[in-house]
């Protein structure tokens, strides 16, 4: 049977605080709009010294501080593990990156990219890697720089992000099915695709013109062999003399996007019906009950889903943390940085069990039950 701990936690949040009031400076908005339709107050925006990088490196050096006051050496790390929808470069990863930064081990070191979900799946993958090191422990880093995909014009989604990092080290170790005091890690995840959240990469537009192209007349192929068939040779013609080459730059660049686009109805109902789902989920797989749970920490959207979560299935209001008040909806860091704030708030107990639940992008979820091992403060 699998058991993971957490052993040692950290984050980082930028300088910059961006409070609502702000906000309405800039756009048609309102602290009394934003605060009952979202429970955000304010975010935090990195400054230009400071970016996704900048904050994964504190937030990981300080849950390794943390990790080596309990005995656990950088050096016993078997995988780095960042998530990340905002990172400086496509390479070398964030993950890499730490390991130079911070002088840990030549082990598995990668970057992935569930949106909301990263952290709780970078769990999974970071237990994985360490053990094809051979290791107990791990590194993950749940980190963004959102503000850098926002547009100031776009109320549905400016008002809503913020940047920060988090950070934990686990303990991950085999124990016996029989073991009378053993709390089992279990886990769930799953996907939609979904492109209800859209933010952008490095990206041509081919992908949105195909589907422009499918709704407006159907296959481009097929079109193709029809004016092939026809005689109609006047697109060919184009393509040959490079016209055709500016059109295409030209209707790629009319439906490139140039920030985040979020449809906020869907994730709404989405998230309202997938998180219930996944603590269910989770207690059938564990054995466990609400009894058993002593917090659950869930991907810190917004706060009348949260709400929506514990009325809808009955459960104590005090097992839910919230802090998206002060940070905002931080994606992949949004989980990693609500268990260091119940940290040092002293919310945390050592042996505590806890539910993590995550949704975003693509509208992919996850979700574990693990347990908590660091200190109490």
């Amino acid at each position: 049977m699998n058991e993971m701990k957490l052993i040692g936690l950290g984050a980082a949040y930028p300088s910059r605080l961006v409070t609502n009031d702000d906000l309405s400076q800039q756009m048609d908005t309102s602290d009394a709009w934003i605060y009952p339709r979202t429970g955000i107050h304010a975010r935090r925006f990195c400054s230009a010294e400071e970016s996704a990088v900048t904050l994964a490196i504190e937030a990981a050096g300080k849950a390794l501080a943390e990790a080596e006051s309990q005995g656990v050496p950088a050096s016993a790390i078997g995988a780095i593990v960042v998530a990340s929808m905002s990172a400086d470069l496509a390479t070398p990863s964030i993950a890499a990156i730490l390991q130079r930064e911070l002088r840990l081990p030549e082990v598995p070191a990668l970057d992935i990219n569930a949106a909301c979900s990263g952290f709780i799946y970078g769990l999974e993958v970071a237990r994985s890697l360490a053990a094809v090191s051979g290791r107990r422990y791990a590194l993950v880093v749940g980190t963004e720089q959102l503000s850098r995909l926002l547009s100031m014009e776009d109320r549905s989604t400016a008002i809503l992000f913020g940047d920060g990092a988090g950070a934990a080290v686990i303990e991950c170790t085999e124990t016996a099915e029989n073991r009378e005091e053993a709390a089992p890690y279990v886990r769930l995840f799953g996907s939609r695709g979904s492109d209800v959240i859209l933010a952008p990469g490095v990206y041509t537009g081919a992908y949105e013109a195909r589907k422009t192209a499918q709704a407006a007349g159907g296959d481009a192929a097929a079109t193709a062999e029809v004016q092939a068939s026809t005689g109609d040779t006047a697109d060919t013609e184009a393509a040959h003399s490079g016209a055709g080459d500016e059109r295409e730059a030209t209707n790629a660049e009319t439906v490139c996007i140039d920030h985040m686009l979020m449809d906020g109805k869907e994730v709404f109902m989405f998230a309202c019906d997938i998180i219930p789902r996944i603590i269910g989920g989770l207690l059938e797989q564990s054995g466990e009950t609400m009894e058993d749970i002593d917090h659950v920490v869930c991907h810190q959207a917004n706060a009348r889903i949260i709400r929506h979560v514990y009325r809808a299935m009955h459960w104590p209001a005090e097992k839910f943390f919230m802090n998206m008040e002060t940070l905002g909806n931080t994606s992949a860091a949004s989980i990693p940085t609500a268990l260091y704030d119940m940290q040092q708030q002293g919310r945390l107990q050592r042996g505590e069990r806890l539910i993590l639940a995550g949704f975003g992008g693509g509208l992919t979820w996850g979700g574990c039950i693990l347990n908590y091992d660091a200190p109490t403060r």
